[in-house]
């Protein structure tokens, strides 16, 4: 049986999950079934492991905070000819445990051990914390 592994991924110009979510019900961010997708430049290598109950991990400024369930990967031929990857996604956004991530290009496998766990059903709407509370307490490891 393959092992599962995790996408992480830049969420540019999202300030909230709640404002990805809107995003995503965009027609821009959907594809032919309605489904939200990220359209990347790169197929990845280890597609088996992230079909095999994988997710992708949404950093948005600057912490982990949310993921969703990777369905399938599409082909997409751009308007341009180049061969892209359509990562089609659960429409549900799961709120996670914040973590602080540092900028990096594309997106990156994320191991299952290192991936930050859900947070809880009653805790997905709690407000969130200004962001220099958020990074003083993931400083010292408390988030």
């Amino acid at each position: 049986m393959d092992s599962t592994i995790n996408l992480i991924k830049l969420s540019v110009g999202t300030e909230t999950p709640e404002t990805l979510a809107a995003w995503q019900t965009s027609p821009q961010a959907q594809g032919s079934d309605g489904l939200p997708r990220h359209i990347t430049r790169m197929w990845p290598r280890r597609e088996a492991e992230i079909l095999n109950g994988g997710s992708i991990f949404w950093v948005i400024k600057g912490f982990i905070q949310a993921r969703q369930k990777i369905i399938r990967l599409d082909e997409v031929i751009g308007d341009d000819g180049i061969r892209r990857c359509a990562i089609v996604l659960e429409p549900e956004i799961i709120r996670t445990s914040t973590v602080q991530k540092r900028p990096f290009q594309g997106w990156r496998y994320l191991n299952i051990a290192d991936s930050p766990p859900d947070l809880p059903k009653q805790r997905a709407d709690d407000d969130e914390l200004p962001q220099e509370l958020e990074i003083a307490l993931a400083d010292i490891g408390l988030i």
